[in-house]
């Protein structure tokens, strides 16, 4: 017959960061309102936040497969450079397109976004069902999984025509309600309760 009570390690476990959110619960709280903030501004302007995304990844691929490549260059004895060092050209051209071509980009990030949705979506609901027990605010987070998985439906459905619109759309509601998380789950250990 199993025990309802929980094991002592794991019991520790869960005091220690419960102690640790409680003592750290106003910068989990500054998080949450900023990414709140940043969410509803994406969702309100969702073609500009789209394209914003866009160039950003597309920066991050060229400085990220630049600086490899360099190193890479450095390091030649390394077994497997030539291949690293065509991903690092591969990453660099990836780059260029999202920088150089958004619209094609957009649609590719459009479907890669949709499979992050899904992908967090299940990931939130499995860690919001597996502490339901030991924090109270559990349920935001089973929230948030949900819409992520919904989220990614309503723009699979529309696609391509809402792939404009919908990288920032999708990001800022997914913002919002991460920071809707983190604002309830600071608000609930803020005394330094256990739950």
């Amino acid at each position: 017959m199993m025990s309802d009570s929980i094991p002592p390690k794991l019991e520790e476990m869960r005091q220690n960061i419960a102690a640790e959110l409680a003592k750290h619960w106003k910068l989990f709280l500054f998080q949450g309102l900023l990414v709140s903030l940043l969410g509803a501004t994406a969702i309100l302007v969702p073609q500009v936040a789209t394209l914003a995304i866009d160039l950003f990844i597309g920066w991050i691929f060229i400085f990220g497969g630049i600086v490899r490549t360099l190193t890479l260059l450095r390091s030649r004895s390394l077994p497997g450079t030539l291949w690293s060092l065509l991903a690092s050209v591969l990453a660099v051209v990836l780059g260029l397109l999202l920088v150089f071509k958004p619209t094609e980009g957009v649609l590719t990030l459009t479907m890669i976004m949709v499979a992050f949705f899904i992908i967090q979506g299940f990931f939130s609901i499995l860690l919001a069902l597996q502490f339901r027990a030991h924090i109270r605010s559990w349920a935001w987070t089973l929230v948030s999984g949900v819409v992520d998985l919904f989220l990614a439906y309503l723009i699979w459905r529309g696609w391509p025509d809402t792939a404009s619109w919908a990288i920032g759309l999708l990001v800022g509601i997914n913002m919002l309600f991460a920071g809707m998380a983190l604002i309830f789950t600071a608000l609930a250990v803020r005394n330094g309760a256990p739950d």
